[in-house]
């Protein structure tokens, strides 16, 4: 729903929480004040024009601040007079926050806060159901990685024990085959070395005669 006010002489189109500079009206800061020259008021598809007041129509407004716009330079020149006049100015106006729009008895407000509160429960129970979602999402991760996991037999450390042992005689296997090789290699040291054939004697040299 919105609506189109008349003040300080300008129009202007407003709905609940906009705000608007108009010209300087006799209330200060933080009041809550009403505009009765409503033109327009539409609500969807219908809309009520006034003639040229809308009657039964009202808007609220809260007067945020008061304040002053920016300077405006006005700048007179006449030639050949030599006549320039220099001016500047600044407009005071009131910062107005729009806090309502009834039309017979219809409060804009009131339907805005409604929706608001409906979009409110909705994301609510949105989030509600991400939520649930997740941790039947992540219940289903813990399982499948407990089932996926290597399986460990943490009550019969004797069986780790026993493949370790088996893994070490395996291992030690070839160091028993190779016994026999070192037996007879003693039993070879152990026998006689071969009698070697005996050189004959040398011949005692011939005596010299004297």
């Amino acid at each position: 729903m919105y609506a189109v006010i008349e003040t300080g002489g300008k129009q202007y189109r407003v709905e609940v929480g906009t705000e608007l500079e108009v010209e300087l009206l006799e209330a200060s800061a933080g009041d809550a004040i009403t505009l009765d020259r409503v033109l327009l008021v539409a609500d969807g598809d219908e809309a009520s024009i006034g003639r040229p007041l809308v009657s039964g129509a009202t808007v609220s407004a809260e007067v945020v601040r008061q304040d002053r716009a920016d300077k405006v330079i006005s700048f007179k020149y006449r030639p050949k007079a030599r006549r320039r006049v220099k001016k500047g100015h600044r407009q005071d106006f009131h910062l107005l926050r729009i806090t309502d729009v009834v039309l017979n008895g219809k409060s804009a407000a009131a339907i805005l806060e409604k929706t608001q509160a409906e979009a409110k429960t909705e994301r609510e129970r949105l989030e509600e159901g991400a939520k649930r979602q997740a941790a039947e999402d992540a219940a289903l991760a813990a399982k499948l990685a407990a089932r996926n996991a290597p399986k460990t037999d943490a009550k019969t450390p004797a069986k780790a024990d026993a493949k370790a042992d088996s893994k070490l005689k395996t291992t030690a296997k070839p160091a028993a085959k190779a016994k026999p090789a070192a037996k007879a290699d003693a039993r070879n040291a152990a026998k006689p070395a071969a009698k070697a054939p005996a050189k004959p004697a040398s011949k005692p040299a011939p005596k010299k005669d004297k």
